[in-house]
């Protein structure tokens, strides 16, 4: 039976987090804050450390497809577990448009084609998507810890290059004077990182969980956040205001092939983020499915243990989002919001689910961890609405449900004795 190895799932979450953002989140994120933006970087890095401990703990001794929906179900009942579980499914088809739409400026940077062109384009990669995942996770994960490896080196490539070719390259000093604009980075940035929970979804794809699925987090977790940082620090050394900033400043420090290299690593990284993405929503419909909790037509498996019609289900949902968005031109910034305020709720749910399934000696990684979500929340502003709209209409029909179910239980029980 194929399983993850260490190193396979930290090449998967790594390339899953690194993405399409990694070659485009920095520039944004220079916009907002300016030479904060480095510090958002690093402080991020830092604060992420505790939630993915924690994570790799709860997925370690609570194993299931479900996720941090499951964790938050055997802490806090049903209601709010699978509650939690369904705004996963409701952020996804917001975040695949997202890391299309990103992945998309790449083949604009070595392809001009028309508005319908693109949107064909896009249908497409969800395409290639159902065809990877079809045979199972593990056939990604051994092309994806290749893929990190590349996007890794040509990172490194350009740091040595720009200190090499510039005089002064050293870090900015934090400005302290107006603290927001870090924090909205930092709102920003945290796209950037999801994809840790993702794992949690993953965990019975691992050889052995208990042992090597942590490692493999922490591994990718420090390896995303280095390059994020230091991609930055490349941006501010050497700016300049094109689309595809990291594409010119290659261009710079090689002398051309920036678009191309640049290009295809990103188009090759955001079908990995979108693909990890799908692999984990198809198994959570699936596992929702054998719960009675959505139809359990989408349980069923193909030969190599894959959801597939949960799989082909979700693509559709994605397909018709990434069909609105086309109609309806709505902005990246705000899809990558949304979606950053609807996982930071889930990561929330999960610490706080944490206080009653782990040990105490987690306590203080559990409290870093809720001071991180908190400051999350309050970098994103309103643009949590989406995410506490979508649990206040999911709360009272999970609630419904529930009851409903449970009475026609008793019913049963009830005609069985007469």
């Amino acid at each position: 039976m194929n399983k993850l190895s260490r190193w396979q799932g930290a090449g998967l979450l790594a390339t899953t987090l690194l993405g399409t953002s990694v070659f485009i989140l920095p520039q944004s994120s220079l916009n907002i804050a300016g030479e904060n933006a480095i510090w958002a970087w690093v402080l991020l890095t830092l604060a992420i450390i505790p939630v993915t401990i924690i994570f790799g703990q709860l997925s370690a001794n609570f194993p299931h497809a479900a996720g941090p929906a499951h964790f938050v179900e055997q802490a806090f009942g049903r209601v709010i577990g699978r509650a939690i579980g369904l705004s996963f499914l409701f952020a996804v088809p917001l975040g695949v448009p997202a890391a299309i739409l990103m992945t998309y400026q790449f083949i604009d940077g070595l392809v001009s084609l028309s508005s319908t062109q693109q949107w064909l384009v896009q249908l497409a990669m969800l395409t290639s998507i159902y065809i990877v995942n079809f045979r199972g996770i593990r056939v990604s994960a051994q092309i994806q810890l290749v893929l990190t490896l590349v996007i890794v080196m040509v990172v490194a490539a350009m740091l040595f290059a720009a200190l090499f070719s510039l005089e002064h390259a050293g870090i900015p000093v934090p400005n302290q004077d107006d603290i927001n604009p870090l924090l909205i980075a930092a709102g920003l940035a945290f796209w950037s990182f999801l994809g840790v929970e993702a794992m949690s979804h993953l965990s019975d794809d691992f050889a052995q969980p208990a042992k090597d699925l942590i490692p493999a987090m922490l591994i990718g977790i420090l390896l995303v956040g280095m390059v994020y940082v230091v991609c930055t620090l490349i941006l501010y050394w050497l700016p300049n205001d094109q689309p595809l900033s990291m594409a010119v400043v290659f261009d710079q420090l090689f002398g051309g092939l920036g678009h191309w290299i640049i290009g295809l690593l990103g188009i090759a990284g955001g079908l990995a983020t979108v693909n990890v993405y799908t692999a984990s929503a198809a198994k959570l419909l699936a596992s929702f499915a054998q719960q009675q909790i959505l139809p359990r037509v989408f349980a069923k498996q193909n030969k190599h243990n894959v959801a597939n019609r949960a799989l082909l289900f979700i693509l559709t949902i994605m397909a018709i989002v990434i069909t609105y968005t086309y109609i309806a031109d709505k902005q990246l910034e705000d899809l990558i919001f949304w979606v950053n305020g609807v996982f930071i709720l889930i990561y929330l749910s999960a610490m706080l689910a944490a206080y009653k399934l782990l040990a105490n000696k987690y306590r203080w990684l559990i409290h870093c961890s809720v001071l991180f979500c908190l400051v999350i929340i309050y970098g994103l502003g309103w643009n949590m609405s989406y995410a506490f709209c979508i649990l206040s209409i999911l709360v009272p029909i999970v609630w419904y449900q529930q009851k409903h179910l449970t009475s026609k239980v008793q019913n049963a029980l009830i005609s069985n004795k007469i």
